[in-house]
């Protein structure tokens, strides 16, 4: 037995506020009171700390199987556990692509043998992620892919989007787009505007992200399907989503810490600030911040997208994008929006909590709430601990983030999954 003691539960399903202990039992919550005892559980002081349901992770990169030289499914996972996620969806983007059920399945059992948290995969939604024909989407589904998407590349056309959405919608399975007008974006390296002109490096215009989610949105009511937004930056296509949402249409989207954090000004000769989509104008920081704190956001992920350093050890232009995010998420989340008074702790837990598990409809595989008899899947953090991230303690095997060395006040402290403690502080 494990009994978590004197910390401030914060359960968005059941609206909790309070301090209360929590006894867990058996893998699942055996009482949830104040004044708990029992002489033979091991006992987890979280005084001056949250307890909160698990995290998820809706969006990251893991790389197993084909690219193990920047993550593994065990290293990944691990810092995530360090990050405080009790449950991570990766997508689809391995080699060979996770289009079919073997590889989802492969990737399944992989995670079960040695990864501390629980691993829910994202399937493509093409074959090979190349546009032309559905992926086995029904077979993956049963082998336990949680939702579609071809990941860093948005779904080709729009003929072959609505075949997706006209396929998931009986399946009740999210569609994921990567929103991105391909033909606008092409080349860019970086937010079209006065940063890129002056740093030499060829932009995206912000219209390339928000015409494509235009048309996912008129497609997604066409068809009725969900669809989600992933990692969506400008102010246009957070409009579109607040207005898809007042049209009554299962549309939802997601915000990475990154993108509420940094702008195009930040942006250095130095590829740990090349991400897709690109860190996008003040402005469109501003609306990301707004849509987190009046609901038109429904989550937070962070991307995690590792990168072998010699491989973005080089030219801004010649870099893959991407950096990675588990083990920053939660202070960045404290410090750009908690401790700015922008929104209350228990909508930032909501963002990591419900609000993910309501985006891929997965009330079968998580209760997501803090109650006798649910899973033991918690997350506990501090609001004020002082610490510095170094990304040379990390146990991922990537160290592509802007943010090494940021001393942050608040992160995470422990992350139980299952009843067990898979890290502590």
């Amino acid at each position: 037995m494990l009994l978590i003691k004197n910390g401030r539960v914060l359960d968005p399903a059941s609206k909790t506020d309070a301090r209360l202990d929590v006894l867990i039992d058996k893998g699942r919550i055996a009482k949830l009171a104040a004044g708990i005892s029992a002489a033979d559980a091991l006992v987890l002081d979280a005084a001056n700390c949250v307890v909160a349901p698990g995290f998820i992770d809706l969006h990251c990169h893991l790389r197993e199987p084909g690219q193990e030289v920047s993550e593994t499914i065990e290293s990944g996972a691990q810092s995530a556990a360090r990050g405080g996620f009790t449950a991570i969806c990766p997508m689809p983007n391995t080699q060979p692509v996770n289009d079919n059920a073997s590889v989802t399945r492969s990737i399944m059992e992989r995670a079960a043998a040695i990864s501390p948290v629980r691993v829910w995969p994202i399937g493509a939604a093409s074959k090979e992620s190349k546009g032309e024909q559905l992926a086995d989407i029904a077979a993956m589904q049963q082998a336990g892919a949680v939702a579609v998407s071809d990941d860093g590349r948005p779904v080709a056309t729009a003929r072959l989007l609505r075949q997706v959405m006209d396929y998931c919608g009986p399946l009740d399975l999210t569609v994921i787009d990567h929103c991105e007008d391909s033909s606008l974006a092409a080349g860019g390296v970086m937010r079209e505007g006065p940063r890129s002109i002056r740093l030499g490096l060829k932009g995206m215009p912000a219209a390339a992200e928000s015409i494509c989610a235009g048309r996912d949105i008129e497609i997604a009511a066409l068809t009725g399907a969900r669809l989600h937004i992933a990692h969506l930056s400008t102010r246009g296509s957070l409009e579109h989503v607040r207005a898809a949402k007042r049209r009554g249409l299962a549309v939802t989207c997601e915000v990475t810490p990154h993108h509420f954090t940094l702008i195009d000004e930040d942006v250095q000769y130095d590829s740990r600030f090349k991400m897709n989509p690109p860190l996008a104008s003040r402005d469109d920081r501003d609306a990301l911040l707004e849509g987190l704190a009046d609901g038109t956001v429904d989550a937070i992920a962070t991307d995690h997208a590792p990168h072998h350093p010699a491989s973005k050890d080089v030219e801004f232009d010649r870099a893959p994008f991407g950096i990675t995010g588990f083990e920053t998420a939660i202070a960045i989340t404290l410090e750009q929006l908690v401790h700015a008074n922008r929104i209350s702790l228990m909508r930032m837990v909501e963002l990591f909590t419900t609000g993910p598990a309501r985006v891929l409809g997965l009330s079968q595989k998580t209760e997501c709430k803090l109650a006798e008899g649910s899973a033991a899947d918690i997350t506990i953090f501090s609001t004020d601990r002082a610490w510095t991230y170094r990304a040379t303690e990390s146990p991922s095997r990537s160290r592509n983030t802007p943010f090494d060395g940021r001393n942050f006040r608040g992160g995470p402290v422990a992350t139980i999954v299952a009843g067990k403690i898979v890290y502590q502080a």
